[in-house]
């Protein structure tokens, strides 16, 4: 993500939205940086009082499993955002990149968005040893990072940005969800 945006810094584009980068702490204990930050600025997944930025967020894109070249996204059963991705992942065909999913995957911050309605989306990868080495594992190092991989990841993110920066109106949103349950005492 650091790198996309130095891209975008490097073009010197100018975006028409404001364009955040944010690393999360507490992923694997609960999400509990992004949901922290969506509760603080969006609103509240427990009564779904939206916050007045709720209506500027144009859409949240993630990339959290490992090294591994973009090969997709996952729509999180939001189908009305696939003619933007399939425009937008177009140029990357010949990369291998064309796997559009409507399906749902868990486990990384985008839930966080998606839990209050937020256009969150998460990018689909070659999982190359991720799940079976070092995910989780003293192996998890920058040396096991591939540099081809990270490069491809960081046009298509940085693309994908600059698509979004510049639409007239946000991503399409999913219907706001319920309000969940309060958690109780245990």
């Amino acid at each position: 993500m650091l790198e996309a945006i130095r891209i975008l810094k490097t073009l010197n584009v100018q975006l028409p939205r404001t364009v955040r980068i944010v690393l999360w702490s507490g992923e694997e204990q609960g999400l509990y940086g992004s949901r922290a930050y969506v509760k603080q600025h969006f609103a509240d997944p427990v009564t779904m009082a939206l916050r007045p930025e709720h209506a500027k967020v144009a859409g949240y894109f993630n990339l959290d499993n490992g090294t591994g070249k973009i090969r997709g996204v996952y729509l999180q059963e939001n189908d009305m955002a696939r003619p933007l991705f399939e425009a937008w992942l177009a140029p990357f065909k010949d990369e291998g990149v064309g796997t559009i999913t409507v399906r749902n995957t868990g486990g990384t911050d985008h839930l966080s968005f998606d839990a209050v309605g937020l256009p969150g989306f998460e990018f689909m990868q070659d999982p190359l040893d991720y799940g079976s080495r070092t995910h989780h594992s003293s192996l998890d190092v920058y040396e096991h990072a591939q540099a081809g991989d990270l490069m491809q990841a960081a046009a298509i993110v940085a693309s994908v940005v600059y698509s979004a920066a510049h639409r007239a109106e946000p991503m399409p949103r999913k219907p706001l969800p319920p309000p969940l349950p309060p958690k109780t005492a245990r």
